[in-house]
């Protein structure tokens, strides 16, 4: 067992939009990630992924409709949605996936 830091895990990546995995647990992936204001592009997944955003705001673009997501809010994409993240988002968001 161990203790995670979240922020300060974050705090210490090298770069923003680039996760690092923190661990895994029932088959999901723990990840984070800093997010700078800069967009990034779409993508789509064969699984849902879990978007939850710790500090800051994510302006999410999904399905031709623009979520802001802020700070303790979670949001899960399903399987097959394709998602970008719009100009703007800042803060922390980890990323629970499989």
């Amino acid at each position: 067992m161990s203790k995670i830091n979240l922020l300060a895990s974050a705090e210490s990546l090298p770069h923003a939009w680039r996760s690092k995995v923190l661990g895994c647990a029932g088959g999901a992936n723990f990840k984070i990630l800093r997010m700078d204001a800069s967009a990034y592009p779409a993508e789509c997944h064969d699984f849902d992924e879990a978007l939850l955003v710790l500090d800051g705001q994510m302006n999410l673009e999904i399905q031709n409709s623009l979520v802001s997501v802020r700070a303790g809010e979670l949001f899960i994409v399903p399987a097959g949605i394709p998602h970008a993240v719009a100009p703007g988002s800042f803060g922390t968001l980890v990323i629970i996936d499989s």
